[in-house]
């Protein structure tokens, strides 16, 4: 008899703060090094204006939050200073190279 991976019966408790964080890497790109993290549908739970289009983020739309990489004792969990952290739309994050300023 095959193995069921798949636990539908089970119920999963998820955890309102790691799926508000997201994942988080490092980008070095020509326009400095950021910290960049994904922020989920379920985690969306603000309306923020993109720096890239000037255009709202809307509830439970998934997008990037980007502050940038210093040399400065990291901070607990890697989430950044508040006040220099981003929230862009994903296509304006991957597009910032070819914006004009």
């Amino acid at each position: 008899m095959p193995r069921k991976n798949n636990r539908r019966d089970e119920a999963v408790e998820l955890d309102p703060e790691r799926v508000r964080r997201g994942a988080a890497w490092v980008v070095a790109a020509a326009d400095g090094t950021w910290h960049v993290r994904t922020v989920t549908a379920d985690g969306a739970v603000k309306v923020y204006r993109c720096p890239g289009c000037d255009h709202e983020i809307g509830l439970r739309m998934p997008h990037v939050v980007a502050w940038p990489a210093d040399d400065h004792a990291p901070v607990p969990y890697g989430l950044g200073r508040v006040a220099e952290r981003r929230h862009w739309h994903t296509a304006c994050w991957n597009a910032r190279a070819r914006r004009h300023r």
